[in-house]
């Protein structure tokens, strides 16, 4: 009976043992750094997606593991269930572990989109449209059409632009392409609320639409950030006094696909809604995204009697009060004549 009871005290300890080992093996495994075949593998779980699924992804990827280890870790650990959908990142040195709570969590990986200064709507949506980590869900003809889009995104306006902010924008993994451009227009309406509340009194501009408008305008005519509130103020005197603004972005921009990188004397004359040579006042839409700054310079313009400006060639500009004046300036800096 005696030894009967130590052998099964001896199989008792190798059982106790063995499991111990087994378990801090287990442990070990678990978070031992894996093989990756870069520094990082980047990964989209949709909805939906089971365990052996995920870990079937990860192994296509180049992960190097057992597939049935990942689906095992999620079911043990009751992580399977808290799995959430989005675009993940695994970094050189994480573990199954860190995968497998990393995903539990929701922490997803996130990317930027830049939408640039000056930018037209189209050159933005090219953007969001080439972007690998933006969930494409808008139809490329709703893209190119600014009426059709701005009803897609909810914007009581026949256009979009000049309605979405240029900025830099960070966005989890598979955020659909409505989400960020909601985003930059909302980002707008913030700014146009803020800089037209903060106006200058009495400026020929009766709407936050028209002050956006002539911003435009001044972001595609200013070389250097300094002359902004002296551009602005030259519009402004022309609208105070009824003068066509003249301004060859707006001519430009009119033209669209016709423009080839050079103004001819035709297309001064052709008439279209944003030839501002041919119809007073301002355009019907503004011309480009808008900064901040130019925004705040339409509204706060400089206080000066220039109605002219001319390219210098340097990014600034050449002043002046009168057409002769600014006849001189065209002979010296356009035509390279004394």
């Amino acid at each position: 009976m005696r030894a009967f009871i130590y052998s099964f005290l001896w199989l008792l300890l190798i059982v106790v043992l063995a499991v111990a080992g087994a378990g801090v093996f287990a442990y070990h495994w678990v978070h031992k750094p894996l093989t990756l075949p870069a520094q990082t593998v980047d990964l989209r779980v949709v909805a939906g997606a089971s365990p052996q699924q995920i870990a079937r992804q990860m192994v296509d990827k180049g992960v190097v593991m057992p597939p049935e280890a990942f689906a095992w870790l999620a079911r043990l650990t009751k992580q399977d269930r808290l799995i959430k959908a989005g675009g993940y990142q695994i970094r050189a040195g994480d573990s199954l572990w860190d995968i497998v709570q990393r995903m539990a969590s929701g922490d997803v990986s996130h990317r930027r989109v830049a939408f640039i200064e000056g930018w037209t709507v189209k050159q933005m949506m090219e953007t969001v449209a080439k972007h690998p980590d933006i969930d494409q869900t808008i139809d490329p003809e709703v893209m190119a059409d600014q009426t059709a889009l701005a009803d897609h995104l909810g914007i009581d306006q026949p256009y979009v632009e000049g309605l979405l902010f240029p900025d830099t924008y960070v966005f989890a993994v598979g955020t659909p392409d409505h989400e960020i451009l909601k985003r930059a227009y909302e980002s707008q309406n913030q700014v146009l609320a803020q800089a037209w509340a903060n106006r200058a009194e009495n400026l020929p501009l009766k709407t936050p639409e028209e002050a956006l408008i002539l911003a435009s305008i001044v972001e595609k005519e200013t070389g250097q950030a300094q002359e902004r509130a002296t551009v602005a103020g030259v519009f402004i005197n022309r609208l105070r006094v009824g003068m066509p603004l003249q301004t060859d972005p707006t001519v430009i921009y009119g033209m669209g696909d016709r423009y080839k990188g050079r103004i001819r004397k035709a297309d001064l004359q052709r008439d279209t809604p944003w030839n501002t040579y041919t119809r007073p006042g301002l355009p019907p839409t503004p011309i480009s995204s808008v900064s901040r700054a130019s925004l705040e310079a339409a509204l706060n313009p400089a206080s000066h009697d220039y109605f002219y400006f001319v390219a210098k060639g340097d990014g600034t500009s050449a002043f002046a009060k009168n057409l002769a004046a600014h006849n001189r300036n065209v002979r010296r800096y356009i035509l390279n004549r004394p």
